[in-house]
């Protein structure tokens, strides 16, 4: 701080009373950024917030988010990842573990019916993203002939 020669210190600026933390509005402009880009205009993590606004409302998730992806690798492999290893994370419990399991349940779901209207194998890239969504994840090994 400047003392102005005075030998007092000078008063500090007051912070302008609408100045608020840089937290508040954080999940509506994540909401936004969202509808505004969809998916891709999110990393993993961000994505992960916006499913656990819904199962823990009242709490900054983005720590625990950040600390899932860590954990796991990637969003697919915490959707994908078994109902025991998710509620191994500290501040996972069993309804928000069951939440992620909703989701991957509802992908897999997707995945089927889109199955069901078109060649399924018709690329490479094809049979890597089935064999993902359908075992990448599974507590034990499979073995399937395509």
């Amino acid at each position: 701080m400047k003392n102005g020669g005075s030998g007092k210190p000078a008063p500090l600026a007051a912070a302008p009373d609408d100045a608020q933390p840089h937290h508040l509005g954080h999940r509506e402009r994540l909401r936004q950024r969202f509808l505004d880009g969809g998916d891709a205009a999110l990393p993993d993590y961000e994505l992960l917030e916006l499913l656990l606004f819904r199962s823990i409302p009242q709490r900054d998730v983005k720590p625990l988010a950040k600390q899932l992806i860590q954990h796991f690798g990637s969003f697919a492999e915490v959707i994908g990842a078994p109902l025991s290893r998710l509620t191994e994370v500290k501040g996972i419990g069993e309804s928000v573990a069951l939440d992620l399991k909703i989701v991957e349940a509802a992908l897999k779901r997707t995945m089927k019916g889109q199955v069901a209207k078109k060649p399924v194998l018709s690329s490479w890239s094809s049979v890597i993203d089935y064999c993902r969504l359908a075992m990448a994840f599974a507590e034990r090994e499979q073995f399937r002939i395509l």
